[in-house]
């Protein structure tokens, strides 16, 4: 839901009901993964998508009837031989929606109006809604910040509120979207019985979606040259706040690159050492050149970084482990090093070269091989990455 920020701000700011339709589950091959959404305003208009097209048509009935009812539902959409072409993914997975009207007197309103602006402004917050559990507490939902206080609330508990909080606070704090499991003690509740599709009595407790806004990762380029410009556009496009950083000042401006979000002149190494980094954090190094890229990847391959990789020849790859070496890196520490950086795409040009670096971070990122689909047996999609974000991109 928090995808949509931007325009359910307009939205609410122009006074529009709406419902939102969110994806909390997927199993088998989805394309789309938690936190994935679509939104139905009171005339009709539909922005975002749950499942690339494949349920949307269904889904949008679903908005609809929670705007008219003023009811949230949870439901799930999957694949069979009767409706593959009808409705349900032919794909070959499911998917389970939550679809909440947010209307002027629904209990969400205020809530998920706050997280929404939170989310538009890019400050970090955790939105955790009801996805399973008693009737009366689905879709509920409470806006959870950085240093642990948040608002609205679950359901007038105030011990199920700190519960759901304390479990948003630590997704929020691994910039993860996903859902978390309360069992009836931690809800602070007696152990709640329900009857489940088949009949049966399964046990109570709450499942709550936590969708996490944090800023964008960063993308370090290392080397003011050519192929940095295509890949700070590349890195732009998916997603990444990009750095450009060289030790020349004539080289290092923003005019060569237009795309970056900033422009560093220093020289690398002791950038690197001054600047915020985390597990998200990609390190592209293009300089090829020694003075720059040992000391470089001396301190980088020592920090609990996403990526690191180097661009260079083969001989330069192995010239440079043997500077890296005699520095003191340990073979563990070298073992981290992507280098030649890139998938072999057979990349001549920027922008190819660019697209090959982009192609195996999201590799490593999403834990894809790289090898062609054709021909392969293993899953199109893969789970989510560090950042709890699916397996698209």
């Amino acid at each position: 839901m928090l995808d949509l920020a931007g325009p359910l701000c307009h939205w609410i700011e122009e006074g529009r009901d709406f419902a939102v339709a969110t994806v909390v589950a997927v199993g088998g091959s989805a394309p789309r993964g938690p936190g994935a959404a679509l939104a139905v305003d009171g005339a009709g208009t539909v922005i975002g998508s749950v499942s690339g097209g494949c349920v949307e048509g269904a889904v949008y009935d679903l908005c609809r009837e929670a705007l008219r009812t003023g009811q949230s539902v949870l439901e799930r959409f999957g694949y069979s031989d009767e409706d593959a072409f009808a409705v349900g993914l032919t794909c070959g997975g499911t998917i389970e929606v939550l679809v909440t009207p947010v209307a002027g007197g629904a209990p969400a309103r205020t809530v998920l109006s706050a997280a929404l602006s939170a989310a538009a402004q890019g400050g970090p917050a955790a939105l955790a809604r009801v996805v399973r559990g008693p009737a009366e507490l689905l879709g509920r939902a409470l806006l959870v910040r950085r240093d642990g206080t948040f608002e609205g609330g679950l359901g007038g508990r105030p011990e199920l509120d700190r519960a759901a909080a304390a479990e948003a606070r630590t997704l929020l704090e691994a910039g993860r979207t996903g859902t978390v499991e309360l069992s009836a003690r931690e809800a602070g509740r007696e152990p709640l019985r329900r009857e489940s599709e088949e009949g049966a009595h399964c046990p109570g407790g709450l499942t709550l979606l936590v969708e996490s806004n944090v800023p964008p990762p960063r993308m370090i380029v290392f080397g003011a040259v050519d192929f940095a410009s295509a890949l700070a556009r590349a890195g732009k496009f998916l997603g990444y706040h990009v750095t450009v950083c060289d030790a020349r000042p004539v080289f290092a401006t923003q005019d060569r690159f237009p795309d970056a979000d900033e422009v560093v002149v220093d020289w690398p190494h002791r950038y690197l050492r001054r600047t915020a980094t985390d597990t998200r954090t990609v390190l592209c190094v293009l300089t090829h050149d020694a003075k720059f890229d040992v000391p470089l990847l001396k301190v980088a391959l020592r920090l609990p970084v996403a990526f690191v990789g180097a661009m260079g020849s083969r001989r330069t790859h192995e010239d440079r482990n043997r500077r890296l070496r005699s520095e003191g890196v340990t073979d563990r520490e070298l073992a981290r090093l992507r280098s030649p950086i890139g998938l072999d795409l057979g990349a001549r040009t920027p922008e190819e070269t660019a697209l090959s670096i982009t192609a195996e971070i999201v590799a490593a990122r999403r834990g894809g091989t790289g090898a062609p689909l054709t021909g392969t047996n293993t899953p199109i999609h893969h789970g989510d990455g560090e950042d709890g974000q699916p397996a698209v991109a």
